[in-house]
């Protein structure tokens, strides 16, 4: 009996601005989704937290756009992106929102405990000022021409030519991305600075430590940033949507009434105020995950993410947690991803490149999509999803390979043994050598998914229903049923408890397909736990004489016709 685990997981927090592309979700949603489901079927206590990131400069301007207010918008965008999760089966126990009062509380605590140990401090710097719209412009609102490669469209963070990072003041020919003004001037304005400096040794023997449960991806990232040397963040914007900077009395801080926290200061504090909204709607105890004076150190806390946020995981929250003095809860398990690419190239929906999460479904079932990225997951490397690709492994690894295993099986019990499971006959060679492939696969596939490494995970699930393929042709029931009744009806009972282990260990990734052949076997929802690759009675596990049912064909295969249709209209080739 194993002990049971107290495992919080949390996966990057989608940014409200948009529907997210097949990337997003497969760089830390799905595969934190896939693995609470694992840790849930093999019995531990598991919380899966995530939530909407609503803050910053996009959101306001993506308001502007639609014509909206900002709390309209994310109100509205909010409820597409929880019901895309909601269709791709991922199992939050919470889906909360960055700008719902528990996080500007938490965030406000925590800048004011920051403070009172001396790493925020305020300091004055030069920023863009539109004089025609009466207001400092953040990073996102300036717009104007790269100083490094003349690009005209250069934003105020970023040149999307030449990839350089930018400061506004540094644009040449600066305008406003909001009204199109340009007079512009350059103006000192307040901001608070968080003291990332006096965390660099903090921050690096935490890493030394926490690291060695981390891909040497995060790693690298952490130590890149460390190598370089922290220096001072600044963690305010002038913006009016966001978390309002207060004094520690609760009223607006003086010079700052026109200020909110930066979207990057606020939203991994997202995680623990999502985590205390999940404890007050449902009882529970929020505390026992996130401080470690009440337990917390027995709570094992996984992250999943792209690697475009493991600096911010690594570093500024970690400082942010750390330099609080209070005992909160840092993360042991950091799993990063790498990019899932459009053939090659960047999703973009301007451009018509890629999929995203709502149309995907308008597609195809979740569990084609989920089968897919988990299969080829961006871990070693960036991924690049392609329509042939993605039509190979749905035809080839669940049509043929798993359905077809489960059709035939279920169908021929159903049809020579009255969709009973045969009592008669004794194992043989041929069992003996599908115990061994069970014991040694559903060890390996265990192991793959405690260190998070899913690609080899969902290969080596692959590996063992074909190795139930191989079965069948070793057992051979329908030939032996013309003159060996009872040798048929071991090899049919076998395929039968095969077909449950199959769909068992196929939950995390298919789930919905999984349901299907557990339901048409009759076995009950408290009897689809993880499997023990060392239970020799896995081929015998279902009651003999128990009434199952062929299911409906589990996957339909894609054809070339359809490939043609979606490559003209999503891109690709």
């Amino acid at each position: 009996m194993t002990q049971t685990r107290r495992i919080l997981v949390t996966s990057a927090l989608p940014y409200i601005n948009g529907v997210k592309h097949l990337g997003n979700l497969a760089g830390s949603m799905l595969p934190a989704d896939v693995y609470a489901r694992v840790m849930r079927l093999k019995g531990h206590d598991v919380t899966y937290i995530c939530a909407t990131d609503e803050h910053g400069t996009p959101a306001e301007l993506a308001a502007q756009a639609a014509g909206q207010t900002v709390q309209q918008y994310c109100d509205e965008q909010y409820e597409i992106q929880r019901k895309a999760g909601e269709g791709f089966l991922l199992s939050y126990d919470w889906f909360g929102r960055t700008s719902r009062p528990a996080n500007h509380k938490l965030t406000q605590h925590f800048a004011q405990m920051l403070e009172q140990n001396g790493l925020i401090a305020s300091q004055t710097s030069k920023q863009v000022y539109a004089v025609d719209d009466g207001r400092f412009l953040p990073d996102r609102y300036v717009e104007g021409t790269c100083p490094h490669c003349g690009f005209e469209k250069a934003r105020g963070d970023q040149c999307d030519n030449c990839g350089r990072l930018l400061d506004p003041v540094d644009l040449k020919n600066p305008y406003s991305a909001v009204t199109g003004s340009r007079n512009i001037e350059i103006r000192d304005t307040e901001h608070l600075y968080l003291q990332q400096t006096g965390m660099q040794e903090t921050i690096r023997a935490w890493v030394n430590e926490k690291g060695v449960n981390w891909p040497s991806l995060a790693v690298s990232i952490a130590n890149k940033w460390l190598d370089e040397g922290l220096i001072a963040r600044s963690i305010t914007r002038d913006l009016s949507w966001g978390v309002k900077v207060m004094s520690a009395d609760g009223t607006p801080r003086p010079g700052f009434e026109n200020k909110v926290f930066y979207v990057w200061f606020d939203a991994p504090i997202g995680y623990i105020s999502a985590t205390q909204e999940w404890a007050e709607a449902t009882g529970n105890d929020w505390e026992k995950l996130w401080r470690r004076d009440k337990g917390a150190d027995q709570t094992e806390y996984v992250q999943f993410m792209g690697k475009d946020n493991v600096a911010f995981h690594t570093v500024s929250f970690p400082v942010t947690l750390l330099g609080s003095g209070e005992p909160w809860k840092t993360v042991d398990k950091l799993k990063a991803f790498n990019w899932v690419t459009w053939y090659g190239g960047k999703f973009s929906t301007s451009n018509k490149r890629g999929v995203f999460m709502d149309t995907a479904l308008s597609l195809l079932p979740a569990d084609y999509w989920r089968w897919y990225l988990i299969a080829n997951a961006p871990e070693g490397s960036d991924a690049a999803f392609t329509w042939e690709g993605f039509q190979a492994a749905v035809n080839s690894d669940l049509a043929n390979v798993l359905g077809n295993f489960v059709n035939r099986i279920t169908k021929y019990c159903a049809s020579k043994f009255d969709g009973k499971v045969p009592e008669a006959g004794e194992p043989g060679e041929a069992e003996a050598w599908m115990a061994n492939e069970l014991a040694t696969r559903l060890k390996a596939i265990d192991e793959y998914y405690e260190a998070m490494e899913f690609r080899k995970a969902a290969a080596e699930t692959r590996a063992l229903w074909a190795a139930g393929n191989e079965y069948l042709t070793k057992a051979e029931p329908w030939v032996k049923y013309k003159s060996d009744v009872d040798g048929a009806a071991v090899g049919v009972r076998a395929g039968i408890n095969l077909a449950a282990v199959f769909a068992i260990i196929a939950q995390p990734i298919i789930p919905d397909a999984a349901t299907k052949v557990l339901d048409a076997l009759g076995i009950p929802k408290g009897n689809r736990r993880w499997p023990d690759w060392q239970d020799n009675g896995l081929l015998d596990a279902i009651p003999r004489g128990a009434p199952i049912t062929p299911p409906d064909v589990l996957f339909q295969k894609i054809e070339d016709t359809q490939v043609a249709e979606w490559t003209e209209r999503f891109g690709g080739g």
